[in-house]
């Protein structure tokens, strides 16, 4: 990977929150503090009714009696984590909550929060494990862990690649930019596409249908696209919204990443950033 000039980026210019990616604590699973569980649930469920919902719903869809419901709903109130601005009317989240957890995301240090699962993955690996977000047309690495062998990578934290030609640039676009439309809305003022090898896409169309196949299977590739001898796999990394907030790649020498090993690497990584994020929504 090319990008050898650094940039400062701030912090808190990370994405917030994509559709969570199915945290622990889901129907009537089993929990230690029954109480709390109730009352996570439940506040789940209202962040899933933007115009709120009534009393006999959730407790239907939850399955919890209503006097416990209304009980557990009281406290909740308390606190501003619920809010029912209509006597007898439907619930809504609070907004102690959403400012708890916007407070939260301004502040969020992605770097650190991630760096142990890259750490994680190097050493399941042995390759090198890259974290980065999109910026405009770029994306920026935020971290990077080297594999152990004597070879390193050119790429740097605070460096920059042009998102087409990269895997996490790739992985980044196919859920920020959903649809051809919105695509060649992106890549429109880009025009004309640069190569960064001969192998990269600069069609705004082929690249459509790329990404078209990475939404199908969940991850992305870099095939020699943006440096000649390295491939790598790259998976979106959701935090509770719709857009990934960043994407993680894993990069190797071409004569190691097979495309059989690039399969089974991406299939393991895209089922342990999945696994990660579910425990860190």
């Amino acid at each position: 990977m090319r990008g050898t000039v650094y940039h400062s980026i701030r912090r808190n210019a990370i994405p917030l929150m994509p559709r969570s990616l199915g945290g622990p604590l889901t129907g009537n699973s089993d929990s230690p503090v029954i109480s709390v569980d109730r009352a996570l649930r439940i506040l789940m469920r209202m962040g899933e009714m933007p115009r709120g919902i009534a009393l006999e719903e959730l407790a239907s869809d939850l399955d919890i009696p209503k006097s416990t419901l209304h009980r557990l709903l009281g406290a909740l109130k308390h606190r501003g984590f619920a809010a029912q601005p209509e006597v007898n009317g439907p619930y809504f989240i609070g907004s102690q909550l959403l400012a708890t957890a916007f407070r939260f995301h301004d502040d969020i240090d992605l770097r650190s929060m991630v760096h142990p699962l890259l750490a994680d993955l190097r050493r399941v690996t042995d390759e090198t494990v890259h974290v980065a977000i999109l910026d405009a047309g770029e994306v920026v690495y935020l971290d990077k862990v080297e594999a152990s062998g004597a070879i390193k990578l050119s790429s740097v934290i605070g460096g920059r690649n042009p998102a087409h030609s990269t895997g996490v640039g790739k992985a980044l676009l196919a859920w920020t930019y959903p649809t051809d439309e919105a695509l060649r809305a992106w890549a429109t003022p880009r025009l004309p596409l640069r190569p960064a090898t001969r192998h990269t896409l600069t069609s705004v169309p082929k690249l459509a249908a790329e990404l078209d196949e990475v939404r199908r299977r969940g991850w992305a590739t870099d095939l020699e696209e943006n440096e000649l001898g390295l491939r790598c796999v790259a998976v979106p990394l959701f935090l509770g919204r719709s857009a990934p907030a960043a994407a993680i790649s894993v990069t190797g020498l071409k004569s190691r990443m097979t495309s059989a090993r690039m399969t089974e690497l991406a299939e393991a990584l895209r089922s342990r950033v999945a696994e990660w994020a579910g425990s860190a929504t």
